[in-house]
């Protein structure tokens, strides 16, 4: 049981060790570059467009679909 705590305790800090590491790269990097996250207004509008798009193509489908449910049974 020793043996299994102490591989634990190991793999527990390394992880710790690991993620304290990556949060201060990360913050280093944006003092580095302040406007890293920034989304253009542009790329908002294309993905509402997108989903959108695919939105009203699925439900064209699905209206299809169950109009003619009855006659593509037979085929």
């Amino acid at each position: 049981m020793k043996y299994t705590s102490d591989r634990l305790h190991r793999a527990l800090s390394s992880t710790a060790r690991w993620i304290s590491t990556r949060l201060e790269e990360g913050r280093q990097e944006r003092a580095r570059r302040p406007d890293g996250g920034d989304i253009s207004i542009t790329t908002v509008i294309i993905w509402v467009a997108a989903v959108t798009g695919a939105v009203l193509i699925a439900g064209t489908i699905a209206l299809v679909v169950s109009k003619y449910n009855g006659k593509l049974s037979g085929l």
